[in-house]
Order: structure tokens, then sequence, then C-alpha cells
């Protein structure tokens, strides 16, 4: 299939149980806005629902695992076997993912798109086979046409299985060695803004290793900016197949109607990739947590975002989002099963 469906319509608002939720609001036993931002997730939630008490009991988690070839570049600390090795641990249920997956009872899954090491056929894991890893971005495009595409119906397709399954609330996560480059690269495209002003140390660099890979990315800019077509071309030169399915998965999840909660920098960096290429599917993304790495804000402000959490974290797999989404559960509890004032027998305010 083309790339066609990025354009499809994104699932409208339901205006009228959005107003329901928010009356309902105003009568639940408590100071009008004292429960803030859960009140605003409880009605939000509900618009995009369609209906005037949200849930997100059933939660679907998509792992995207992926290589890239600018590690190649020393832009690491970590080396690429990791990336392979990791898929074992998700397969063994040993990775923090797994750990909170099971915490949420959330059906999990791990897309393998193409891991520089060759790996072994692993139990329950979706091997995509899109190539080795992706090219060195610093010398030419990081994935051919054909790749790019692939990568991004299978960000779709991860969302179709989860409807399928009754999913009300879809979480994407990543892993793979060098992520935090590509991610930084295209932020640094679609902020128009120098590699300084995003780049982090990713998985542990110290300063001097932040320096050589902001240094590997503004050379890499330079030759690709004059060449970049628009957004999806973008994405294929400087992005990774993990990337592009994420970017895949948000644009899907809104023309669905479902609501996907943003993980890190990489996922927060893939939506925006997904912002640029459908601008409606924003409404249907709610963002899990600031981390650590600088230019997570900044992309977070690029999308008008506000995350529901601050811990400082940087793992990535999707474990920020997992960690958010019990917040999402308290929100719709409080909103559903909270009296009313009339049903409390509680005097209202007076004016």
């Amino acid at each position: 299939m083309s790339e066609s469906w990025l354009q499809l319509a994104c699932c409208p608002l339901n205006v009228a149980a959005q107003q329901a939720a928010q009356d309902r609001q105003a009568q639940l036993t408590k100071p009008a806005g004292s429960l803030a931002q859960l009140e605003q997730v409880a009605v939000r939630l509900a618009g995009l629902q369609g209906r005037e008490k949200p849930a997100v009991e059933h939660i679907w988690i998509s792992i995207f695992a992926a290589d890239h070839g600018i590690a190649s570049e020393g832009v690491s600390a970590y080396p690429q076997e990791v990336t392979g090795q990791m898929l074992r641990n998700f397969v063994g249920g040993g990775a923090a993912i797994n750990v909170l997956a099971r915490q949420l009872a959330a059906q999990l899954e791990v897309i393998d798109l193409g891991t520089a090491t060759a790996l072994e056929a692993l139990p329950g894991v979706r091997h995509l086979a899109l190539g080795a890893g992706t090219q060195s971005f610093l010398h030419g495009p990081a994935m051919s046409q054909d790749q790019v595409t692939q990568a991004l119906n299978a960000g779709r397709d991860a969302v179709l299985r989860a409807k399928s399954a009754g999913t009300e609330l879809f979480i994407a996560g990543e892993m793979g060695i060098a992520n935090t480059t590509s991610a930084s690269a295209l932020a640094c495209w679609l902020l128009r803004c120098e590699a300084s002003a995003v780049v982090g140390p990713g998985t542990g660099l110290n300063a001097e290793g932040v320096r050589h890979k902001a240094q590997v990315i503004d050379t890499a800019l330079a030759l690709h900016r004059p060449q970049i077509t628009d957004v999806v071309d973008g994405l294929r030169r400087l992005g990774g197949f993990e990337i592009a399915a994420l970017a895949g998965a948000y644009l899907a999840c809104a023309q669905q109607g479902i609501v996907a909660l943003v993980d890190g920098f990489i996922c927060t960096v893939a939506a925006l990739v997904a912002q640029q290429l459908n601008a409606d599917c924003v409404h249907w993304l709610f963002f899990a947590h600031q981390g650590a790495e600088p230019g997570h804000g900044k992309v977070l402000q690029a999308l008008n975002g506000q995350p529901l959490l601050n811990l400082g974290l940087r793992l990535g797999e999707g474990s920020g989002a997992a960690l958010a989404a019990p917040l999402l559960r308290m929100a719709c509890a409080l909103h559903n099963d909270m009296a009313t004032f009339a049903e409390a027998a509680v005097s209202g305010r007076s004016a």
C-alpha cells in the first residue's frame, strides 16, 4: 500500500459528549476546578471517546525496535548489539516495560523492524526485516522509499490490531541504539534549529560525546536540508524504522478513534512528524511526560503538549507512558464514580 492513507481524515471530536462531561464535572462534590488537569483529561477523553463517562481500562502497548546506521559515527554510549539483546529481554519479560505492562494488565507486543545483528526467530515477536538497520544519514538517506513506506504501514497495522482487540488506550514504545540521534536530527529539521539546541546524552554520553553527536547531526543536516522535498522525505533521510512506525501509529490512532499516550523524546518527535503530515491527529494524543533530553521540552512546546509527569525519565520503551496511564485511569474514575452534589445531598456553591 502507498502512503496515501496518511492524509485520511481523523475522527472528529464528539462535542455533545464533551459538553455532557463538562456539565457533570460542574456537579461533582468538589470545588470547581480543584482537580485541575485531571478534570481536563476526563472531559477531553469523553469528547474523544464519544461518551460522557470515558474509560481507559483496555490498554495496548506496541514496542517498535530497530537499529540505526548513524551508530557507526560513535554517537551512542552502547554498542548496536544491545538492540537485539533487549528484544530477547522483552521476550523474557525482564524489561521495564514488561513490568509496567503486567501492572497495567496491558496487551504487549514487540515488532522487530530490522536490527544490525541477525536474530533468531523470537517467540511472539513480529520480525518485519526491513533491513539490517538504517543507513548512516551522515552520508546519505537513512532509508529507501520502500522502507519508509513499510515502516509507516507497520505502525498503522499495530493500531489496527489494537482496535480489533477493543483497545481504549494505545501506547507505543521504541528501542534502538542511536535513535536519539535520529530523533534529534528530525527535531532540528522540523524546528529549524541547530543541533546544540536539542541534543542530549541519550543513553549516557559525556559532555564530549554530546558535542560530537551535535557535530555529526549538523554535518548531516547541511547535506540533507537542501534536498528534502516534504515531511516523508525528511523522515526517510533522517529518521529510523521505528520512528517512522511511531509516526504511522499516531496517525492511525487518530483515524481509527483510539486515544494515544505519547512517551518520551523519540516518541514525541515522531508525534511532531505525524502532526506535520496530518495536523488533526494531535487532538488524539496525550503526552505522558517531559523527559531528561533537552530537546524534549522544545518538541512538546511545538505541539502545544502538556505533559502529565516530569520525573527526569530517559528510558524509552514506552515506560513513561505506561507510568502515566494510571493517572488517566484515575481521572476517569474520579469523573465517573464521584457523587454529584444532588446524589450526596451536599450543598453546592452559592455564588
